[in-house]
């Protein structure tokens, strides 16, 4: 696998507010050791680096609401904006998929002739996975680093529930499988990404 020069790291939602019980049980506690590896890849090599903020519109009830502590980024996301050596965007928005925020990904990574990303962050199986079907539905070329995210357990229809690495495996098999993005590790992100420096 080849990481292209100017391929796009999508961090989504390396929010405070994921820290809260709220949330229940998570799985992959080395996703952020994962993600911060592939930032300060992305910005040591130059290539562009989109972090995205989900800002809820559920008022009092969600941990990630505008003007709660939760809303803000992690410590080592927020340490590392700005820091890089190439282009960077910051996408708002309050629904699951990053092309529904603003300003436009899609358009910001059209305009920079940018075909592949890869995406990193929060949840697996929500904003994660949406905005990958999305990338893969507009045409992008979507790498999906498994153990740099994470999710948590899941209640569902008819006493049904899974726990996050569960979900974590069907998000994985679903979007494989399903062509719509090549699920992958850190380590192969790393050693692609040395590939596609020239």
């Amino acid at each position: 696998m080849e990481i292209t020069e100017n391929a796009a790291l999508v961090v989504i939602d390396v929010q405070k507010g994921f820290e809260e019980e709220f949330w229940g049980k998570r799985n992959n506690p080395a996703a952020e050791e994962n993600i911060a590896a592939l930032i300060d890849l992305w910005q040591e090599t130059g290539r562009p680096v989109v972090f995205v903020r989900h800002d809820s519109v559920e008022g009092s009830r969600s941990p990630l609401r505008v003007g709660y502590e939760g809303n803000a980024f992690k410590d080592f996301v927020e340490e590392r904006r700005g820091k890089g050596n190439g282009p960077e965007l910051l996408v708002t928005k309050s629904v699951n998929s990053a092309f529904y925020g603003e300003p436009s990904l899609d358009g910001w990574l059209s305009g920079r002739e940018i075909g592949q990303i890869v995406i990193v962050g929060i949840q697996t199986n929500m904003c994660n996975e949406t905005t990958a079907r999305m990338g893969g539905n507009l045409g992008y070329e979507v790498v999906f680093p498994l153990d740099a995210m994470h999710t948590f357990d899941l209640e569902g229809p008819f006493g049904w529930s899974r726990s996050a690495d569960e979900l974590s495996q069907a998000t994985a098999v679903s979007l494989h499988g399903g062509r719509f993005a090549k699920v992958v590790t850190t380590e192969d992100v790393v050693k692609g990404a040395s590939v596609g420096v020239r």
